[in-house]
């Protein structure tokens, strides 16, 4: 299936096809040998227009400048330079970076268009696959840490180590943070701050396309309540977490949260982990008994499962039996976040890198 329908990818706006490419474990070391594209697939990106690119005509050819973040500059070296030789060589360019560790525009320059364009299709497929790489940097999040939330949250807090103390793993360094509640729609990797900024432009012009049409100043209310869990097993179970639904009983929040993932996907700074977004707030999670800054934010495969610690899962049955329908409250939806990953605000809640707040 992997030849009959190959994996899509959107850069700048166009569409390609992707053949696959075999990929190892991250290796520090190692990693941007393993990165470049075979002899087969050379030619695998060749379609993107001449108009979409800014590439300038000078006395000695074509020269075109593309603002990458430094962290990928290494992928696009090589080891010993390797990468960057080869595109120069099948693809008839020079390609100009910055020094490691130094921001600033990777620049190709070539005698033909052509080959410019085949350069920085090569570059962008690398910088894709190396994203997928990086552990993510920040999340979208509507926050949940308001007064009433807040109180139910403790109120769970305080029965669940009244009634179930002494059953296997149960303790409270478990429970998240009552400052840091939220909900989740997706994470991204933004490595600069003009991808920092370019996130918060996209969540702004998704406001306009999207909430505000779909909800037309009327208030979104919503249930935080019910508890399920992630694992297969209740007697072995590594995060618990509160149910989100639209009082009204419609999808909005559902199709808001789908959607913007959609959006973000587009732009290459969030992979697609599933078909829908999980609308949920975790409020136990093991990985809290050793890294509390966790916060409950959970990585994807691709960004998150080297960041993951080794877990201790504990018995929830009685938990799930107990506070099946507990009720935490009711949360009017009206802002959303891109927050810093492991950091704190002013607030007490993630650091806020971009926001927007409905009426």
């Amino acid at each position: 299936m992997d030849i009959l329908r190959p994996t899509l990818i959107c850069i700048d706006g166009q569409i390609y096809r992707k053949n696959p490419v075999e990929m190892s474990t991250h290796r520090p070391e190692e990693d941007e040998e393993d990165f470049y594209i075979p002899d087969n697939d050379a030619d695998a990106y060749m379609d993107e227009g001449c108009d979409m690119l800014p590439i300038e005509e000078t006395k000695r050819g074509f020269r075109l400048a593309i603002d990458i973040p430094s962290a990928f500059f290494s992928y696009i070296i090589g080891r010993k330079g390797q990468t960057k030789d080869r595109i120069e060589r099948e693809t008839r360019t020079q390609i100009h970076i910055p020094k490691i560790g130094k921001e600033g525009d990777i620049v190709i320059t070539g005698n033909e268009r052509k080959g410019i364009i085949s350069a920085k299709t090569r570059i962008d497929v690398l910088v894709d696959s190396a994203r997928q790489r990086q552990p993510f940097t920040h999340f979208v999040s509507v926050p949940l840490c308001t007064d009433e939330i807040k109180n139910g949250f403790e109120e769970f807090r305080l029965d669940v180590l009244r009634q179930c103390h002494g059953l296997q793993g149960i303790e409270e360094s478990l429970f998240q943070n009552p400052l840091k509640l939220h909900l989740t729609f997706g994470t991204l990797v933004l490595l600069n701050s003009k991808e920092v900024a370019k996130a918060g432009a996209m969540l702004k012009e998704f406001e306009e396309e999207m909430i505000r049409p779909l909800l037309k100043d009327e208030p979104l209310l919503l249930d935080v309540e019910g508890i399920e869990y992630m694992n297969d097993d209740p007697s072995e179970v590594d995060v618990l977490y509160a149910q989100i639904r639209p009082q009204d009983g419609s999808d909005k929040l559902q199709v808001i949260a789908d959607n913007l993932v959609e959006k973000f996907v587009s732009s290459g700074l969030m992979q697609k982990e599933y078909e829908k977004v999980k609308l949920h707030c975790t409020v136990m999670n093991t990985l809290f008994r050793k890294d509390p800054a966790a916060g409950g934010v959970h990585g994807s495969k691709s960004h998150g499962q080297r960041d993951m610690k080794e877990r201790e899962s504990f018995d929830a049955r009685k938990i799930l039996s107990t506070f099946e329908d507990f009720k935490f409250g009711v949360h009017h939806f009206q802002s959303l976040h891109i927050s810093q990953r492991y950091s704190t605000g002013t607030d007490g809640y993630y650091a806020c890198s971009a926001q927007i707040k409905l009426p």
